[in-house]
C-alpha cells in the first residue's frame, strides 16, 4: 500500500500539546476507561463476532480508548492485533489503522473482519452457502481430507465426520468468484468449525453443525455489510485506511508506511503476550484439551508453530527473561512509530503480578516511555484492575487466579 494513503504529517498535525491537554481534562477519559474495563457483556458489535481469537480484550474498551486519546483522521496501531478488535473500532470510529501480528490466523481474521464485499459477493455466498448445505453427499473425493497433520486430533469420535463436512465445504471454495468471497466463506467455516469442537464439552451434531453454518453465515453477511455502511460514512475505500501486517513486532518501525513517509502514529491500543501466562492463541483444543493445527488448514495459512513462538516465553520460570528481552526489543521499535506526545494504551496481565509489573514497567521507561496514573483512583496503586470476563469453562475451574486480573497502562512517549 502505499504509504500516502494515510496522508502526510502536516495533514493531520498531532503535538504534545494536544495531548497533554487531554491528560488535564482526564477525568472524562477516566471515566469512560473504568466503566468500559469493567464491561463483562459478551461482544456482539460489528464484525467482532466472526471468530473469538483467545485473549480478546472488550471492544468497548477498545473504542473507549480511541475515543479518549485520537481524533478522526489520527492513525492508530496495533502491534499484536490477534482478531482485530481494535482495528474495527479505530475503522468506525473513522481512525485510519496498522494492526501487526505474528499469527496468520490473527491476521486472517482480521482481514476477513474488514474487507468490504459487494452486492455481487454477497448474493454469491448466500447461494453457496445454501447449496454446500443442502448438500447430502459424503463421498469425499481423494485428496480433499488433508493429511494427519494438519487435522489432528480430529480423528476422535466427535470430531471426525465434522471434519469430513469441513472438507467437503473447503473443496467448494472454487465455486466463489472471488479471493475476498472465499476468504469470507472460510471464516464462516473457521467459525462453525470453533464453535463445534474448541473447548466443547457436549457433542455437535452433523444437522447441528449445518444449521450453525447457515446462521453463521447469515449474521456474519448482515453484520459486515452494516459494518461498512458506518465505515462508509468516514472512508471512500476502506481498503485504505488499514494496513494489516503479518510480522514481528519488533519489526515494526521498518514497515513501508514508516519507512516511506513521515507519518507517525498518534495512539497505540493493544495487549500483547502476558508474562509466564499461557494463552493459546493458535491451536484448537478438542477432546480433552487436545491440541489441533485445524484453524490453519481452515484458512489455508501456515501454522503458528509453538506456544512459545507468541508468547515470548513458556510457563516456565526460565523463559521470564527472555520475555522481558523481547519485550524490550518490541517496545522499542513501537516507540519509534510514534509521534511524541503520543499515549499507548494496554491491557496486560501477569503470572505474578508483583514481581513482573515492575518489571515490564522498567521496560516501559527503558524505550521512552513514560506512565501516566490517576490519583482520584481508589486502587491502591492508581491504575484500572478488571477480571477477565468470559474465561474459557476449563480456566474459570481454576479460580481467580492472578492471571485472571488484568491492569489498564496508559503511557506517553516522551
Amino acid at each position: 500500500m502505499d504509504p500516502r494513503a494515510f496522508g502526510s504529517a502536516a495533514e493531520v498535525e498531532f503535538s504534545e500539546v494536544r495531548v497533554m491537554r487531554r491528560f488535564r481534562n482526564a477525568s472524562h477519559a477516566l471515566t469512560e476507561l473504568s466503566v468500559a474495563a469493567a464491561d463483562r457483556a459478551r461482544i456482539s458489535s460489528y464484525t467482532h463476532n466472526f471468530y473469538r481469537y483467545p485473549a480478546r480484550f472488550s471492544a468497548k474498551f477498545a473504542a473507549a480508548a480511541i475515543n479518549c486519546f485520537s481524533r478522526p483522521g489520527d492513525l492508530i496501531a496495533d502491534p499484536y492485533m490477534g482478531g482485530g478488535t481494535v482495528v474495527v473500532e479505530a475503522l468506525a470510529a473513522g481512525r485510519r489503522v496498522i494492526g501487526n501480528d505474528l499469527n496468520s490466523l490473527a491476521v486472517f481474521v482480521a482481514r476477513a473482519k474488514t474487507t468490504p464485499l459487494t452486492n455481487r459477493e454477497v448474493n454469491a455466498i448466500r447461494q453457496w452457502i445454501s447449496d454446500v448445505c443442502s448438500s447430502t453427499s459424503y463421498a469425499v473425493p481423494s485428496g480433499i481430507v488433508p493429511s494427519r497433520e494438519r487435522t489432528r486430533n480430529l480423528s476422535i469420535p466427535r470430531g471426525r465426520f465434522i471434519k469430513k463436512v469441513i472438507a467437503l465445504k473447503l473443496g467448494r471454495l472454487h465455486e466463489l468468484p472471488t479471493p475476498s468471497a472465499r476468504r469470507f466463506a472460510r471464516c464462516v467455516i473457521l467459525r462453525a468449525g470453533q464453535s463445534a469442537l474448541d473447548g466443547r464439552r457436549t457433542h455437535t451434531s452433523l444437522r447441528e453443525f449445518r444449521l450453525r453454518l447457515q446462521a453463521m453465515a447469515d449474521e456474519m453477511l448482515l453484520a459486515l455489510v452494516a459494518f461498512h455502511r458506518t465505515t462508509g460514512e468516514h472512508f471512500e475505500d476502506v481498503r485504505n485506511a488499514r494496513v494489516l501486517c503479518l510480522g514481528d513486532a519488533a519489526d515494526i518501525h521498518a514497515l513501508n508506511i514508516f519507512t516511506k513517509s513521515r507519518r507517525r502514529v498518534s495512539l497505540v491500543v493493544t495487549s500483547p503476550p502476558y508474562p509466564g501466562v499461557h494463552v493459546l492463541y493458535h491451536r484448537w483444543q478438542v477432546d480433552g484439551r487436545k491440541e489441533s493445527p485445524a484453524p490453519y488448514w481452515i484458512i489455508d495459512g501456515r501454522d503458528g508453530e509453538s506456544a512459545f513462538y507468541h508468547t515470548f516465553g513458556d510457563r516456565r520460570q526460565s523463559a521470564i527473561d527472555e520475555y522481558f528481552v523481547r519485550s524490550l526489543q518490541t517496545l522499542r521499535s513501537i516507540r519509534r512509530i510514534m509521534r511524541r506526545g503520543a499515549v499507548m494504551v494496554q491491557l496486560v496481565a501477569f503470572a505474578n503480578p508483583t514481581l513482573r509489573l515492575a518489571r515490564y514497567l522498567e521496560n516501559m521507561a527503558l524505550a521512552d516511555f513514560e506512565e501516566v496514573t490517576f490519583p482520584e483512583l481508589a486502587s491502591f496503586d492508581q491504575r484500572i484492575w478488571r477480571d477477565v470476563p468470559n474465561r474459557k469453562w476449563h480456566a474459570a475451574r481454576k479460580g481467580l487466579t492472578s492471571s485472571a486480573r488484568e491492569v489498564v497502562l496508559i503511557h506517553r512517549a516522551i
